[in-house]
């Protein structure tokens, strides 16, 4: 009686499933590749003939030949002329067995490569410091940043414009110009200082709405605010040095401080904006973070006093101001302010800014007014992580500003931002039990108001929550270390930009019910 295929092969390939509505030979490939890595086919081992291979599997012989030819490629098998197709020598003949389990089994031995793991589903989950060891590692596991909130946006979400209003045609219809015939040097690797147009438009916009006399020369396009921020950290902060930042603030930007090294001093903000008294009692801070044109999260706006004090603090300490003007577009009475940066006559002032606020986020684009020293450091800086920006966007931009479309969407963008201001101002609820009335509200896309405790805040949370309603808390904004005490961080964090009026006042319907009102 004469043995099937499958009983006289060196190895039995029975376990071996392919879907036949799928490439059988990547298929095929990928089965005997798993088999080597995970230790099932040794080094050594014969393989099959592809002839009597494809026998077994009901394939045809061609499927066999490309799984073992990309085997061969990849050097996890090897012919012997006259002998046939073996499995490759793939570790030290030498190594003990039992170790040699072990290490496959952790893939962590730094005698085993990690591809020759069995499973990285399998594998133990171990913290990133416990593999890594780095102290910038162990700074990130306490300073980094949560997911963002999932889903299309929803009252009351914070730091999100009207996108809703973007002229998404127009952008198309540009976008689509540019790549049907684009300019051949665009599409080298270009300037990590990024687009020269756009940072010509940029630069023409802020002397225009900002009165801030600056060149084209001292922009740098980041991805973003959060790369601005991020590199600002980078290159002003040696690990140990004093950052000062706002508290409440912009936890983000105190996390990409501290992961630079820096030691973070959280100065109180008051009506008039960051205590310079309190900045300059510190005595050890090398940079202080901003939002003077309006304070996150309190919305508070910086006094013409407090900014010339909070210039005097970093001529006469030789310190660095970090102005972030995430959204200064939105400005209810009157023209935008006059930024730190405009004022500034000493080049300590790093300026901030990002089309997300008046686009929308995911266009990832924002840039960095510097001062003239510190631009080829930046845009080398920058260079080393991502070389140069993503070219069409900027492109694309460029076109958009200087056709007019930038300047009659910001007007656009404001007179709805003032609309949806007025639409939750009018019709918020009132006595509600531990809240205080709604501050007034002349800049910003957001508002916060005071809840007399933590567990108040946190209970009108969870009830807006679960009535599908957004709402941050403002003890959130917090530093861990704060010696405010706890009831005068409390507060409730509205963004009332991010939706239309109706969602809005369906919005406000569903918190009056949840809050029993």
């Amino acid at each position: 009686m004469t043995d099937s295929p499958t009983l006289s092969m060196p190895f039995n390939p029975a376990g071996i499933e392919l879907d036949r509505r799928q490439g059988l030979s990547r298929q095929l490939y990928q089965a005997l590749r798993l088999r080597v890595l995970d230790g099932r086919l040794a080094s050594g081992t014969r393989l099959p003939a592809s002839r009597d291979l494809a026998a077994a599997l009901g394939i045809s012989r061609n499927s066999v030949v490309r799984a073992y030819d990309q085997l061969y490629a990849e050097g996890f098998i090897e012919g012997r002329v006259g002998d046939g197709t073996y499995v490759a020598q793939l570790m030290p003949a030498t190594a003990p067995a039992e170790k040699l389990s072990t290490k496959v089994s952790t893939g962590f031995s730094t005698g085993l490569p990690t591809a020759l793991s069995t499973n990285w589903l399998d594998l133990p989950v171990i913290p990133s410091s416990k593999v890594i060891h780095s102290g910038t590692f162990s700074r990130i596991e306490k300073n980094h940043l949560p997911r963002p909130p999932s889903g299309p946006p929803r009252a009351f979400r914070v730091g999100v414009p009207a996108f809703d209003l973007f002229p998404f045609e127009v952008w198309a219809k540009l976008n689509a110009a540019f790549w049907r015939k684009p300019d051949l040097e665009q599409l080298c690797y270009g300037d990590p200082s990024g687009d020269a147009r756009l940072r010509a438009m940029i630069a023409a916009y802020l002397r225009s709405s900002r009165g801030m006399q600056c060149s084209p020369e001292q922009i740098v396009i980041t991805s973003g605010a959060q790369q601005g921020i991020s590199l600002c950290a980078q290159l002003l902060v040696e690990p140990g040095d004093g950052v000062a930042i706002e508290n409440p603030g912009y936890r983000a930007a105190g996390h990409a401080f501290a992961v630079a090294g820096g030691r973070l001093h959280g100065i109180a903000v008051d009506g008039e904006g960051m205590d310079c008294s309190a900045l300059s009692a510190t005595g050890n801070c090398r940079v202080a973070y901003v939002t003077p044109s309006h304070q996150y999260p309190t919305g508070v706006v910086m006094s013409l006093a407090r900014r010339l004090e909070l210039l005097a603090w970093a001529e006469r300490c030789q310190g660095w101001i970090v102005e972030d003007d995430y959204d200064g577009e939105y400005r209810y009475t009157g023209a935008p302010l006059a930024p730190l940066a405009a004022l500034d006559r000493q080049g300590r002032v790093l300026y901030v800014g990002t089309f997300g606020k008046v686009a929308f986020p995911a266009l990832r684009l924002g840039y960095l007014v510097l001062p003239p020293a510190l631009v080829d450091a930046f845009s080398q800086r920058r260079a080393v992580d991502v070389r140069h920006s993503e070219v069409s966007t900027q492109a694309v931009m460029a076109e958009f500003m200087a056709a007019g479309h930038f300047q009659r969407h910001i007007r656009r963008m404001r007179r709805a931002a003032l609309s949806r201001r007025n639409t939750l101002l009018d019709g918020w609820p009132t006595a509600i039990a531990g809240v205080s009335d709604l501050p007034a509200v002349s800049a910003g896309l957001h508002l916060t108001v005071a809840v007399d405790s933590i567990e108040r805040e946190q209970q009108l949370i969870e009830q807006a929550a679960r009535a599908d309603v957004e709402i941050n808390g403002l003890s959130s904004y917090w530093l861990p270390d704060s010696t405010t005490p706890l009831a005068q961080r409390a507060g409730l964090v509205l963004g009332f930009a991010a939706v239309p009026e109706p969602a809005i006042n369906a919005a406000l319907a569903r918190l009056r019910q949840a809050w029993q009102l």
